[in-house]
């Protein structure tokens, strides 16, 4: 059986007089990342939506399959500590990105309309990958949680709370970046399709908060919103914000089941794992949303956690080995397939009863 590496190094605490150990792998992740965030610049490659964070994994795993092994020595310190550490000071920053007014602007349907197409797309992951394929549950979640709220940066988010390995991880990244870039054509085609034949009564503004709901990656929806028009844009750009701040809410609920079931048969209660992270994310996003810091300061901030995302994202591409990526076989596919059709046609259906009903 393919594991992730063969070779162990001691895992240590990474105090400041050990700074130079985590030189070199900090470095290497650096650099896969500014290439990462160059290549997300290219005008054809970012109207695929392919962003900074998506890339840095794909160029990680590249460089971990061919490099890093005679790299790993002297880079291993660094790249845990990018893997780890800035992975969750990256999740804490994401919440500059939203402000709790941005809900006001789609009201409560899309509040609505995110919660019930988040909630299904994740109970129906679990649910297709233990009964259908017989997936273990940890990469069913990290496909869940792709899919069901904001792509890779959710799946990077859950790993820390289901302490998955970095190849179930990979995996679950890689059908975010298939099917969302799927979805980046699909939807514009589905859009004019729809407004030739009217199927269903949607306007540019709802078709966007559909596009919003149900697209994973939020480079994604606005690529897909961009090619349908203006007033889609904007409504699917705050849609999937909203879902992006369901993050830390879901991440909560998910480890406390995680704490329960694995107390189960326990004599003593199992405590509640809290991901702090999560915690500090909605504090984070709740100090944005009053507008104390000025623009370019938080645009600063915005684009230091790109940077640090994509060194978590990096940092694990380096972890993982594509024998362990192929060793999962067809079944995450097919999976995140079913997910991918859910989420246009479930999704669809979400979208069109909470209108009328509302």
């Amino acid at each position: 059986m393919a594991t992730e590496t063969t070779t162990t190094y001691p895992e240590r605490r990474f105090p400041l007089l050990g700074l130079p150990r985590l030189v070199p792998g900090l470095a290497l992740t650096a650099t896969l990342t500014a290439l990462a965030v160059w290549a997300g610049d290219v005008p054809w490659i970012a109207g695929l939506g392919l962003g900074a964070l998506t890339l840095a994994i794909l160029f990680g795993i590249v460089i971990g399959n061919t490099l890093y092994p005679w790299l790993q020595p002297s880079c291993h310190a660094g790249v845990q500590l990018a893997k780890q550490r800035l992975l969750r000071l990256g999740i804490i920053l994401y919440g500059f990105r939203l402000t709790f007014q941005q809900i006001a602007d789609v009201g409560a349907t899309g509040i609505l309309i995110d919660a019930l197409t988040l909630s299904s797309t994740f109970l129906l992951a679990c649910w297709l990958g233990k009964k259908v394929f017989g997936i273990d549950s940890q990469t069913a979640m990290l496909i869940g949680a792709g899919s069901s709220i904001c792509g890779a940066a959710a799946v990077m988010a859950t790993e820390p709370v289901l302490k998955a390995e970095s190849s179930k991880v990979a995996v679950a990244v890689s059908t975010v970046v298939v099917f969302g870039t799927l979805a980046i054509f699909a939807y514009p085609w589905l859009y004019h399709l729809n407004l030739q034949y009217q199927w269903l009564p949607f306007s540019q503004e709802t078709f966007g908060i559909y596009t919003g709901s149900t697209i994973h990656e939020v480079a994604q929806v606005v690529a897909a919103g961009h090619a349908i028009g203006p007033d889609a844009e904007n409504a699917a750009v705050i849609a999937k914000m909203i879902r992006v701040m369901m993050l830390a809410p879901f991440l909560l609920l998910l480890s406390g089941y995680i704490s329960r079931s694995s107390g189960a048969g326990k004599a003593e209660k199992s405590a509640i794992t809290i991901p702090w992270f999560a915690v500090l994310f909605i504090a984070v996003a709740g100090f944005n949303s009053f507008n104390l810091l000025p623009a370019a300061l938080v645009q600063q901030l915005i684009t230091a956690d790109t940077w640090m995302l994509a060194m978590a994202m990096a940092a694990l591409g380096l972890t993982t080995h594509i024998s362990a990526v192929r060793q999962a076989g067809v079944k995450p596919i097919l999976l995140a397939t079913l997910l991918f059709i859910w989420l246009i046609v479930g999704g669809g259906v979400i979208n069109q009863a909470v209108q009328h009903l509302f």
